[in-house]
Formats: C-alpha cells, structure tokens, sequence
C-alpha cells in the first residue's frame, strides 16, 4: 500500500513538473488589450454581428444563491440558477432607504418586475437578457435590435448636443468612439424599468455610460456605469463579456412575450369582472 501510495505521489510531481515546463515553453497568449479589430470603411471598429451574454445576471446582478422560482417567468425551469454576479466590489452602494425599497420590491418582484409584463427592459438590463442582441454600424447612427419584445435603440454618434423629446424606456443614446471602445451615454430613462428581476431600481435621474470594447474576433467587453444621486451613494459599475453567435443560419427571432403572460397580466380583471 505504501509503495502505492509514493508512486502516485511520484506520478503527480512529475506530471506537475511537465505540465510547468511546457507552459514555460509556450509562448505568452496575446492579452485582450492587444487585440485590434478590424475596422469598417469609416475607419471604426467594426461590432456589427449578433451577440449575446451568457449568465444569470438578469436574475440578479449581485452575487446570489440558487433559489426557488416560479415557472410562468420567462425561461424558468422552476428554480433559479446561482451567480456570481457582475457588480464590481460585489454589492450595489444603495442608500440606505433604497435598500430597504429594493428588499421590498424583491419580496413581490412576479408582480412587479416590469420585464415579467415585456415592456421593455431598459439599458443596461437588456444587453444581458437570455435573448440575442444585434449591432449594425453607420457613420452617423448605431442600431441595436433586441431578441427580447423586439425592443431597439438607435445610438446618435458624434452629436452630444442632441438632446432627448422625452424620456423612454430604452433611454437616449448618444455614443462616440474612444480608441478601440464605443462609449454610449444614456439619459432620459423612464424610472419604471429595474436592472434585473431581484427589484435592483433606480429613478429617472439614472445616467448610464456603456462601454463596448472587442477583446478578440468573437467577443466584446460590456461596462456600464450606472449613475443616480437619487438612489445610490456613488456611481458603479457592471462588467461582462458578450459572445459572438456563431451559427451560419443565425438571426434574431420574433419574441411577443405579452401571449405568454396575459393571464399574470389581466388575470386580476377578469376576476374583478366576474365580481
């Protein structure tokens, strides 16, 4: 047993001692940051493609457990997947009769949660839905179509002093180019949309400034920084990669999620009707 036992010790140290020499013979992996992606005929990163993240942020942004959830939400199975969450520092700053407005809102989130009635999701919760995105560039404009409720945007490029009609679900959107990275400001956000179905809020002082950087053919890099003197302590940030679709056939679907929640909708008033 004991000469067993100093075998696969043996074994292990020198498939360890292996496995380093080889990695030192390896040559070092380009870093993300070396990474240029090839341009479009205006000279600008090219990001047009369809993409989409992967996780369970739009559970929760926050780091969370697995939990219990119903079926008749969008892509449930019954329970709610764990996550690590993408808030950097890990807890969103909320001020202190915030967290207890969000703590609320989490109780009730079924009947609450705007995206459980498809209205649309806002910015930033609709790049990391479980529902693809597209990007399509011009020099002027930037559309970006969304799997989820069909919802868009159109990100007004180099022109800051365009200022909103009005607020709207999806923002305004107004982006420029830094390097290698799109940066988009949005203002004008309607204070009904949440960040996730864990009730994470904000008011319609919310500014969020997105951050899209491609770190390799098939990935971009998505930062937000959200803003709200309103609700938060200070500003913070989300991070996380977006996957390029890669299917040859690959194209957004029509997602008219109202036919499958109207009982959960206008349930309430057929009842009041029979009253």
């Amino acid at each position: 047993m004991r000469k067993r036992l100093i075998s696969s010790s043996a074994a292990v140290c020198s498939l360890g001692t292996l496995i380093a020499f080889s990695l030192a013979l390896a040559p070092p992996a380009a870093s993300a940051q070396d990474y240029q992606a090839p341009l479009t005929p205006d000279g600008n990163p090219n990001l047009n493609g369809i993409w989409q993240a992967v996780g369970t942020a739009h559970w929760n942004i926050e780091g969370h457990s697995a939990e219990s959830g119903p079926v008749v939400e969008m892509g449930a199975l019954g329970a709610i997947p764990g996550g690590l969450g993408i808030v950097e520092g890990g807890r969103i700053p909320y001020q202190e009769w915030a967290l207890e407005k969000r703590n609320e809102y989490r109780k009730s989130w079924l009947k609450l949660d705007p995206a459980v009635k498809c209205f649309m999701p806002g910015v930033p919760r609709a790049t990391y839905m479980p529902f693809p995105l597209q990007i399509v560039q011009t020099p002027e404009h930037i559309l970006i179509a969304y799997e989820f409720a069909s919802a868009s945007r159109v990100i007004y490029m180099n022109r800051p002093d365009f200022e909103a009609p009005g607020d709207a679900w999806m923002g305004h959107s107004r982006g420029t180019w830094e390097g290698q990275s799109l940066v988009v400001n949005v203002t004008s956000n309607i204070p009904d949309t949440w960040f996730d179905s864990a009730g994470n809020f904000h008011t319609d002082a919310l500014r969020v400034t997105e951050r899209y950087t491609p770190t390799g053919p098939n990935h971009l890099m998505y930062e937000a920084t959200i803003e709200d003197e309103n609700v938060y302590t200070r500003p913070w940030k989300i991070r996380l990669p977006l996957y390029r679709r890669m299917e040859p056939n690959m194209q957004l679907l029509e997602f008219k999620c109202v036919e499958f929640v109207e009982e959960l909708m206008y349930g309430h008033l057929r009842k009041k009707e029979s009253e």
